[in-house]
């Protein structure tokens, strides 16, 4: 039995190795995102960033009672809220709030 090497057409390349570094991102930047909830079982950040997904942004815990996430944003204008155990509420830290249509605000976010 003879075997026998197909001929390919295709050359091989080098290719540089994509980076996997979180801090690169050229027109986005590092917002951290801090709330003090020492009691709180799970706290979320939902806003026009991530499309109010609950999901999409969960928060970890730290020492104290806070609770962090850092998000990469481009520069704009954006709104939140944070999500504490299922109750939505603003950032008590925000320089900035604007009504929502649920009769609160939202917290301003700019970039």
């Amino acid at each position: 039995m003879q075997l026998r090497h197909a001929k390919s057409s295709t050359v091989a390349r080098p290719v540089a190795p994509k980076s996997t570094r979180t801090d690169q991102r050229p027109h986005e930047k590092p917002v951290e995102l801090i709330l003090n909830q020492p009691l709180a079982q799970s706290v979320a950040v939902a806003g026009s960033f991530n499309d109010w997904d609950l999901s999409r942004t969960p928060m970890s815990p730290g020492p104290g009672g806070t609770w962090k996430v850092t998000v990469w944003l481009p520069a704009g204008r954006y709104e939140y809220r944070f999500v504490v155990d299922g109750q939505w509420m603003s950032d008590p830290s925000a320089r900035e709030y604007v009504q929502n249509t649920f009769g609160s605000t939202n917290s301003v976010l700019v970039v």
